[in-house]
């Protein structure tokens, strides 16, 4: 295994179950100190609603050694795979970068991503972090808590992990500063929607930039101390790096391993890489199907990274699992604010080719007279002629970002919004209006396609 983090060690812990220790040998190297985290749990132990940072690992390399007789061997980075001798060679870090190399007959490749490092980003300045590993979460966590501590952030793009750190500096105490090249924050969700997410940042006290490019830094002894843009600079003691990540295929490139039009690492229905016998791909370095268009996409998310891994532990173990691709759902929060999507965004619609209407509505989370009633706006995207739901997007507040599920199981079994007009779901004052928002949209949706009301 290359990789300890959730896709790695999924598929080790899966063959484990069906191929004991003397039928079947397992190492797995792993760059970093930590295994089976949850990095998506970085920004909030980072703005100090999650106390302690072990709590977001699953089971440490102690608990693979004993419980599943893994070896792990953390701080161990793989430099190069031979693929005609069989074996990789990595460096244990610790230990002057000594050589070790290692045999195998299957190789799992689950090297994960890497965050989008301009080239301004990559001069050594201190105080500049990206965000993808535990690790990186923990030199982030350290900066904050330096001497003299800082007081001015700034949050270079505005996507799931920039929202997400924006609020965790400003849970800090931090005074925030975010610049979106784009027109506004949360290019996950149409511009519509995403500024409703730029209002509630804002109302936090975060200064939203957006249409803004950064251009570089300057720095005092080494240590950033202002981000220029094409508009002028602001103050920081402190940048993350919100600029999305890609695949992590650097060594699978060198290897002659399948690279896809994404980047990611070419593997078939059972994730093994394509024209590489023995040699298996999971987690955020690959790239997968996408349910509604069919082509080839990269979306990085842990619940693809376990399910990949566990396909292909089954199949490395004996068994027989495929992984029938993704539709791109996805939740996040900042503060009570709840973003959801699922499918394709109107852009995303276009390029693929489809002629498609939208409607937006909104509603509330519980019936209107109920306590706590929040607002929601929901939009979803329907084929035109078909009527077929092409995607869903839900910005909202208490209970929102949930009701993004049923809209992907419709999704992923390819029903229109007239179906959906019918779905029996759940209903009490506490929970749902008579008309679920769900069920309003898909209402909507049936009118702008032009149907008549049955």
């Amino acid at each position: 295994m290359i990789g300890g983090d959730a896709a790695g060690m999924s598929a080790a812990s899966q063959a484990r179950r069906r191929r004991s220790a003397d039928d079947l040998s397992i190492v797995a190297f792993e760059r970093g100190r930590f295994t089976s985290y949850s990095a998506c749990g970085i920004p909030y132990w980072v703005g100090g609603l999650v106390e302690e940072r072990d709590e977001l690992i699953a089971r440490t390399p102690g608990v693979f050694h004993s419980d599943y007789d893994i070896d792990v061997r953390t701080r161990h980075e793989v430099v190069d795979i031979d693929l005609e001798r069989r074996e990789v060679v990595a460096v244990a870090l610790d230990e002057g970068r000594r050589e070790v190399r290692q045999p195998f007959d299957q190789l799992v490749y689950a090297t994960g991503a890497v965050p989008v490092h301009p080239q301004w980003a990559e001069e050594g300045i201190a105080g500049v972090f990206g965000v993808q590993t535990l690790d990186d979460g923990d030199a982030l966590h350290a900066w904050l808590l330096r001497d003299p501590k800082p007081k001015h952030a700034v949050v270079v793009g505005g996507g799931y992990i920039g929202v997400e750190m924006a609020e965790a500096m400003i849970n800090r105490g931090l005074a925030v500063t975010l610049v979106e090249r784009g027109e506004q924050p949360m290019s996950t969700v149409d511009p519509d929607m995403g500024a409703l997410v730029a209002d509630k940042l804002r109302s936090l006290g975060i200064e939203v930039l957006s249409g803004r490019a950064v251009t570089g830094l300057d720095h005092r002894g080494g240590v950033v101390s202002a981000v220029h843009t094409d508009e002028g600079s602001i103050p920081a003691d402190i940048v993350v790096l919100g600029l999305g990540i890609k695949p992590n295929t650097t060594l699978a490139r060198t290897a002659g391993l399948s690279l896809g039009p994404t980047g990611g690492v070419r593997v078939d229905l059972r994730m093994r890489v394509i024209d590489a016998p023995g040699v298996w791909a999971v987690g955020d370095c690959v790239e997968s199907v996408h349910r509604v268009t069919g082509r080839p996409v990269h979306i990085p998310l842990g619940t693809h990274a376990n399910k990949q891994g566990r396909v292909a532990g089954i199949n490395i173990g004996g068994g027989y699992a495929t992984f029938p691709g993704v539709i791109g759902t996805a939740v996040t929060r900042v503060c009570d604010l709840e973003v959801a999507r699922t499918g394709l965004l109107s852009k995303e619609a276009e390029a693929a080719g489809f002629s498609f209407v939208t409607a937006s509505v909104e509603s509330t989370n519980r019936a209107g007279y109920f306590p706590g009633a929040d607002p929601m706006t929901i939009k979803l995207l329907a084929e035109r002629g078909t009527g077929r739901l092409l995607g869903a997007q839900i910005v909202g507040r208490s209970e929102a970002a949930k009701r993004i599920d049923p809209l992907a199981v419709a999704l992923w079994n390819k029903m229109t919004v007239e179906d959906m007009v019918g779905l029996d779901l759940g209903y009490a004052p506490p929970y749902a209006p008579v008309w679920d928002p769900v069920l309003i949209a898909a209402r909507k949706a049936v009118e702008a396609l032009g149907i008549p009301d049955r």
